[in-house]
């Protein structure tokens, strides 16, 4: 590849139509942040900004279709996995990245959205656990999901050593359901805490953050970073979407993924 190609990420999620989160929040992110998102549909969604209404998930056979036309036609420099729909869904995408370990993977365990709405059609804790963290460069769950990984664990520490003792490289895990004054984002490798990113705490709920986030570390990775760059340049722009998120519906805020150029171009005068 020239210096000029945008690097390809390979996104695995479902679809958003208020394009707050999923898919079209992978696009945005990976967009700006210099990227090429390649986004595999492993469901359809019918939401708005303040819950999940249904979702349908795409049929196994055509998940790996379209994943296996983006590998085998473009070359991706990494992947990042979101919702699945079920686990017929999770089970084929983890045997298609067997294939690729090469390629460094950040893994976003979502199977609730941030009202509480099911994702999937059954707990999939124990597939990702066996198929997901062994192979993930970055782990992104938040501080609750982190507690149903590693449901043993009795801080978010030891639920941090015990995600890093099945395999995954770097483990971050999100301060924003804990009650803290700042938001505080943990990142944890080498079976150690490495590094707390402290952030001023917004009053808003917003519709999209995880996938914002995990979309920008995988962004970072694509372009060479090495992952705990890749985390402090990801954590810094998604704070800075959520900054500067609208409350476009009626119920969340959305992340603005474009500020930066909605800056550029008030700066320009136009």
């Amino acid at each position: 590849m020239s210096p000029e190609t945008l690097p390809v990420v390979l996104v695995f999620a479902g679809s958003d139509p208020t394009g707050g989160a999923g898919a079209q929040a992978d696009i945005e992110a990976i967009g700006s942040m210099g990227g090429h998102a390649a986004a595999v549909i492993t469901a359809v969604t019918a939401q708005d900004t303040a819950g999940v209404k249904q979702y349908t998930p795409v049929d196994t056979e055509l998940v790996i279709a379209q994943a296996r036309a983006v590998l085998e036609d473009m070359p991706v420099a990494a992947i990042k996995t979101g919702m699945f729909g079920n686990r017929d869904n999770l089970v084929a995408v983890a045997s298609i990245l067997e294939a690729y370990r090469d390629i460094p993977l950040v893994v976003d365990p979502v199977q609730a959205s941030t009202r509480g709405d099911a994702l999937t059609e059954d707990r999939l804790d124990d597939v990702i656990r066996s198929l997901l963290v062994p192979r993930a460069t970055v782990l992104t769950p938040n501080s609750r999901e982190a507690r149903e990984l590693a449901p043993n664990a009795d801080t978010v520490d030891a639920c941090a050593q015990e995600l890093m003792s099945l395999g995954c490289d770097y483990v971050l895990i999100t301060g924003t359901h804990e009650n803290t004054p700042q938001v505080v984002n943990r990142l944890y490798g080498n079976m150690r805490l490495l590094e707390s990113f402290s952030c001023e705490r917004l009053p808003h709920d917003y519709h999209g953050s995880g996938c914002t986030l995990a979309s920008a570390c995988s962004a970072g990775l694509a372009h060479g970073l090495e992952p705990v760059s890749a985390v402090a340049e990801g954590l810094k722009y998604t704070w800075n979407a959520l900054k500067h998120g609208q409350r476009l519906g009626m119920g969340q805020y959305l992340p603005d993924r474009l500020y930066w150029a909605r800056e550029r171009r008030g700066r320009d005068g136009e």
